[in-house]
């Protein structure tokens, strides 16, 4: 059995250098499992403007979906969020009820608010899927309690090689798994299915 930290750092690793689907790893853990203090309340802002706390406002009790992006990126950025489309699509109702999907910026000094939500429109990302700016520490430190690093910090520090990657997971079930972001609709799908 695998604790959500123990999880969350050794997926690092592997997370960088995945090109294929493997099967998830998830932890089993109950929730209240001593571990509730692992995601930082650290305030965000949301793509319309809104101040929420990471803990609290977006992660506590829900079942969520992470990824990292930023609105410049011509490389990964585009198909991932194509595909994720899809994903929102296909949730219906269940997405920004049951199911919370978050996008957050590695560029957070250049994503604002503004530029965040005109990139939401030019994907025709409707509600219920979310994009995220803050402070850079903020950012980083969130982006490594969700695995979306490299150890290798030259690799780490190079945007053309961000993760392409998903974090989901139930906080209140303390359970996680990661898979690509281009891993097919059905295979995301069925992966959030696990904790619905």
């Amino acid at each position: 059995m695998t604790s959500r930290r123990m999880f969350l750092q050794s997926a690092v690793a592997g997370s960088a250098a995945l090109t294929t689907l493997a099967t998830a790893k998830q932890s089993d853990r109950r929730p209240g499992g001593g571990e509730s203090d692992y995601f930082p309340n650290l305030v965000f802002e949301t793509h319309e403007g809104k101040r929420v706390r990471f803990y609290d406002d977006l992660v506590k009790g829900r079942l969520v979906v992470f990824n990292m992006m930023y609105a410049s990126c011509s490389n990964i950025c585009p198909p991932n969020t194509a595909n994720l489309l899809q994903v929102q699509q296909a949730l219906g109702a269940k997405a920004g009820r049951d199911v919370f999907m978050y996008s957050i910026t590695l560029q957070p000094e250049f994503d604002t608010a503004a530029a965040l939500h005109d990139y939401r429109r030019k994907y025709g990302i409707k509600p219920g899927w979310t994009f995220l700016t803050g402070q850079r520490k903020d950012v980083d430190l969130i982006r490594r309690k969700l695995g979306f690093f490299d150890p290798d910090p030259v690799v780490d520090a190079d945007l053309r090689q961000h993760t392409g990657m998903l974090r989901i997971g139930h906080d209140g079930r303390d359970r996680w798994s990661m898979l690509p972001a281009l891993a097919t609709p059905r295979q995301i799908l069925n992966s959030i299915s696990n904790y619905l």
